[in-house]
């Protein structure tokens, strides 16, 4: 942000996100009801699950995942391509709420 401000950095939209216990308990993830979460605690659950997972992991990177760099050798060609866009990337439209 301190580079946008200064003209360092030149960006045209920057995305915050915000969910209630960051990516772990993010719009994503599935929907427990009131009464599972007054008696669960589902973040604590759920990054644990994830952190130990993570921590056994041979591969923790994305970008050194060796399948991952094939696709992009034989079908994406590069980060960005505008085949990795087209399937890659989203888009967001408005959605009715669960009625939970």
């Amino acid at each position: 942000m301190e580079e946008i401000k200064t003209g360092k950095a030149d960006f045209n939209f920057v995305e915050v996100m915000s969910c209630p216990g960051g990516c772990i308990l993010g719009g994503g993830q599935p929907i427990k009801s009131a009464k599972t979460r007054n008696v669960v605690d589902v973040f604590a659950k759920r990054s644990n699950s994830l952190y130990n997972i993570d921590e056994k992991s041979k591969i923790r990177k994305s970008h050194e995942n060796p399948y991952l760099k094939e696709v992009y050798k034989e079908y994406l060609k590069e980060p960005g391509s505008h085949e990795a866009h087209k399937l890659l990337h989203t888009t967001y439209a408005p959605r009715k709420k669960y009625d939970i």
